[in-house]
């Protein structure tokens, strides 16, 4: 069975100001798999990234051209489309950014908060949701008694990890994750490591790396930036 396409980006050019950072674009992403983008700093893998869920629209200057569509229960969606409501698309196409950025709450909160965006009050349920999330981040058994603290008192490590359960909780079909190891010791990223490959399968992983023996462990395929694209190396 030939694998499905989640995302397809074609002929995206992306520009700040008058500075052109990515150029006719072209891209397929696979379901359940995870894609590496690699290559030097300043090159635009970062802007790549916002260009799948339009977080680009929330920087002065910026603007995108093309056609980014993602797979949606069966069917393609413009990710430009104005009827697709932003909130919805970064729900499902969810970001994980390289500095962890957790919210000024509990743990449990932090967690939740999706929930509390998507309209859920049933306290149970939403218990179980982010028990399962911390679980799947391979971080609930280092935080299950301190649930009430100030997420923002968590190491470097678990405040990433937080952030990807936070991404989690509300069950994206993609997750786009930006150097999330750069800031990390070796023990720490080996972990999120070992946490993006039991991901892989149950939703369609974006990872910008540039550590080439990470890609070599973790990416099913890798493009790398170059000449202001996209080429396919692996």
């Amino acid at each position: 069975m030939d694998p499905v396409i989640k995302i397809r980006v074609e002929e995206l050019t992306f520009r700040y100001g008058t500075r052109t950072v990515l150029r006719d674009v072209n891209a397929v992403f696979f379901e359940g798999a995870l894609t590496a983008v690699v290559g030097p700093s300043g090159r635009g893998k970062s802007t790549f990234l916002m260009a799948l869920n339009r977080l680009w629209e929330e920087v002065p200057g910026a603007d995108a051209r093309g056609r980014v569509w993602v797979r949606l229960d069966g069917n393609e969606r413009l990710v430009s489309d104005p009827s697709f409501p932003v909130t919805e698309l970064r729900r499902r196409v969810a970001m994980v950014f390289q500095v962890p950025n957790p919210l000024p709450m509990s743990i449990f909160k932090n967690v939740a908060f999706p929930l509390k965006v998507m309209g859920l009050r049933d306290k149970a349920v939403a218990a179980e949701v982010v028990e399962d999330a911390l679980r799947r981040a391979f971080l609930w058994d280092e935080v299950k008694d301190r649930l009430r603290e100030d997420a923002r008192l968590l190491s470097g490590g678990q405040q990433q990890r937080l952030c990807i359960a936070r991404a989690l909780a509300a069950q994206p079909d993609v997750l786009l994750l930006d150097e999330p190891t750069s800031s990390l010791d070796a023990r720490a990223a080996g972990i999120i490591e070992e946490l993006l490959l039991t991901l892989k399968g149950r939703c369609t992983l974006v990872v910008v790396s540039h550590y080439l023996e990470q890609v070599e462990r973790l990416a099913d395929q890798v493009y790398e930036v170059a000449d202001e694209t996209l080429q396919l190396v692996s």
